[in-house]
């Protein structure tokens, strides 16, 4: 199964495949398993619904390789509407934002790294107004250098920023060593890009004892991690070393993908754990959800005879 994951990769580049996908009845239905819908109000009432579930959540609106200033400006303007609805419907507490800065410009051609800072910022103010918080998302390796960069920067002003690392990266032991410290919150991830086998480990094994190596350090650290794994294995070897690191509830927390391992999700909020989901939303779902395809052989082989049996 893992040889489909990189041609399922290519995939989320073609909007032709967006088009046949979308249109497809079994695959509409993974994709409103996976993705919220396309509205803010969506979103919201997604939030809601888990929330009253004893979950908390994280909201991505969809979105990347922006090349347009407008475009980037439309999504801040998208971040400020969903911060101004969760803090309304009191929802600013149980709930944060992520942001790709890709999606706010950090790859225009002129000053996109200086263009995502300051759109990060006013995401950043408006969601503090709103009680809420920002996790900066992490995204191919050709961008970690900068993401790390532009997250310093906004730490001077809004030192709860969030940051994510990537497990499958050789550099991301060295990451969680300079991120372990006191108010860093930091979302540890395998990864779910296509990634050159001299900068980031291939085989599904090696992930995992890199993903472990990383969790020791943020664990015996000062800072906040961010478990976001839906491996049974690795949630218990990481509920294992938070005993062993003498870490009590609510000084780390477990994260999962919405609409994956729901029964898991409430098992762990209902056992005192701490528990967020992310939840996609917005009409560019197209790209995430090849993702979520390619990382999940369940879904994989789902989708592949979706596509043979289509008429």
């Amino acid at each position: 199964m893992s040889l489909l994951r990189q041609p399922i990769l290519l995939l989320a580049k073609s909007d032709r495949v967006k088009k046949f996908v979308s249109t497809m009845p079994v695959s509409s239905g993974i994709i409103t398993r996976h993705v919220a819908g396309e509205t803010t109000a969506d979103a919201v009432d997604a939030t809601a619904r888990l929330v009253d579930d004893g979950l908390q959540v994280s909201l991505d609106f969809l979105g990347e390789d922006t090349l347009d200033a407008a475009q980037a400006e439309a999504t801040v303007t998208a971040y400020k509407e969903l911060t101004a609805e969760l803090g309304a419907r009191g929802l600013g507490g149980r709930s944060e934002v992520s942001v790709k800065l890709s999606a706010i410009g950090q790859a225009l051609p002129e000053n996109g790294e200086k263009i995502a800072l300051e759109n990060a910022r006013e995401i950043c103010r408006a969601a503090r107004n709103a009680g809420t918080t920002v996790t900066l998302d992490m995204e191919d390796h050709t961008t970690t250098d900068s993401t790390l960069g532009i997250l310093r920067d906004l730490r001077k002003d809004f030192p709860e920023t969030g940051a994510v690392l990537q497990a499958m990266l050789h550099r991301t032991e060295a990451d969680c060593r300079e991120l372990a410290h006191e108010g860093s919150r930091v979302r540890l991830c395998k990864g779910a890009y296509m990634e050159p086998e001299s900068l980031a480990f291939a085989d599904p094994l090696d992930i995992d004892k890199s993903y472990v190596r990383c969790l020791k350090v943020l664990l015996a650290g000062q800072g906040y991690p961010m478990i976001a794994s839906h491996d049974p294995r690795m949630i218990q070897i990481a509920s294992s070393l938070a005993s062993r690191y003498g870490r009590n509830p609510g000084t780390y927390e477990f994260q999962m993908l919405y609409g994956i391992r729901t029964d898991e999700q409430k098992r762990l909020a209902e056992s005192g754990e701490t528990t967020r989901v992310y939840i996609p939303y917005g009409t560019q779902w197209y790209g995430y959800l090849m993702r979520r395809l390619a990382e999940r052989p369940q879904n994989l082989s789902f989708f592949v005879r979706s596509l043979v049996s289509k008429k």
